[in-house]
C-alpha cells in the first residue's frame, strides 16, 4: 500500500497524534480541509488528494459530554461516519473504522468480535450507530479497541473493573500494522485483560497510583469489557 494514498480523519486526537509518530507518510487533514459533517468539502478534498484508504478515527468522545449532548454525538459518530463510508463506496477504497469496548455490556469480558453487542451509554451508542453505517460497505474493516495516554491521567484506578486496554502508542503501533493487510469485516485490537489499576501501574512502575472501586463513584462503570484478541493476535503475531 502506497501511504501516500491513505487518509486518517481524526489527525488531532489522542490516536491522531500518536499515529503521526508512528506512520507520518500517511495524509493527515486536518478539519477545515475535511470536515465529515461537509460532504462536497470532503468530495473536493479526494479529487484532489487520491485516496485508496481511509482510516476513520475522527470521533465525539466523551461520554459525560454526550450524555449532556447526545444531538452532536448523532451528527459527528453517526452521520459523520455514514459520510465517510459514501464517500469510500464511491471510491471504492478500503475504509478502517475505529470503534470502542464499550458496545459490549461489560458484564463478563473476553468478548470475541462474534459476540452480540449491547452498549453501555450514548456515546458507545453513537459509536455502533457508526459501527452499522460501516458495515453496510463491504470493503471495510471495523476495528474495536481501548486505548488511553501514555501518561495515565488520574491519581486513582478502579481495582475491579477489567480492560483490554493499553496506551495509546501501543494501539497505533498495532493499528498499523493492518495498513498493508488486506483484512475486512471486524477486529479487536488490544493487549491483554487486566484490571484498570494494573493497566495505569503498567504505564508507570515507579508512580504511586491509588486505589478505587466501581462502587466508589456516582455514576456506572461497566464491570469487565475487555477484549478477546486471538484473532488479531493470529492474523498479525504479537507484538513484543
Amino acid at each position: 500500500m502506497d501511504h501516500s494514498k491513505v487518509i486518517f480523519t481524526g489527525e488531532s486526537g489522542l490516536l491522531g497524534s500518536a499515529f503521526k509518530k508512528v506512520v507520518p507518510d500517511l495524509i493527515y487533514p486536518s478539519l477545515e480541509e475535511f470536515d465529515i459533517l461537509q460532504y462536497d468539502q470532503m468530495k473536493e478534498y479526494v479529487r484532489v488528494h487520491d485516496f485508496e484508504q481511509l482510516i476513520h478515527a475522527a470521533a465525539f468522545t466523551s461520554p459525560p459530554l454526550i450524555d449532556k449532548d447526545p444531538l452532536t454525538a448523532l451528527e459527528v459518530n453517526i452521520v459523520g461516519t455514514a459520510n465517510i463510508v459514501k464517500l469510500c463506496a464511491e471510491s471504492s477504497a478500503r475504509l478502517i473504522y475505529i470503534c470502542t469496548d464499550y458496545v459490549f455490556k461489560g458484564n463478563k469480558g473476553n468478548y470475541t468480535e462474534e459476540d452480540p453487542v449491547f452498549p453501555v451509554n450514548k456515546y458507545a451508542w453513537s459509536k455502533l450507530g457508526g459501527e452499522c453505517a460501516v458495515r453496510l460497505y463491504d470493503k471495510s474493516l471495523i476495528i474495536r479497541t481501548t486505548f488511553g495516554p501514555d501518561v495515565f491521567p488520574y491519581e486513582k484506578a478502579f481495582v475491579d473493573q477489567w480492560t483490554s486496554r493499553e496506551s495509546v502508542s501501543v494501539i497505533a503501533r498495532k493499528i498499523s500494522r493492518l495498513i498493508d493487510r488486506d483484512i475486512l469485516g471486524v477486529l479487536h485490537v488490544c493487549g491483554e485483560r487486566k484490571t484498570v489499576f494494573e493497566y495505569a501501574r503498567s504505564l508507570d512502575r515507579s508512580r504511586d497510583i491509588g486505589k478505587l472501586s466501581i462502587n466508589d463513584v456516582n455514576f456506572d462503570v461497566p464491570m469487565d469489557t475487555s477484549l478477546n484478541c486471538d484473532k488479531y493476535n493470529k492474523l498479525i503475531g504479537i507484538e513484543q
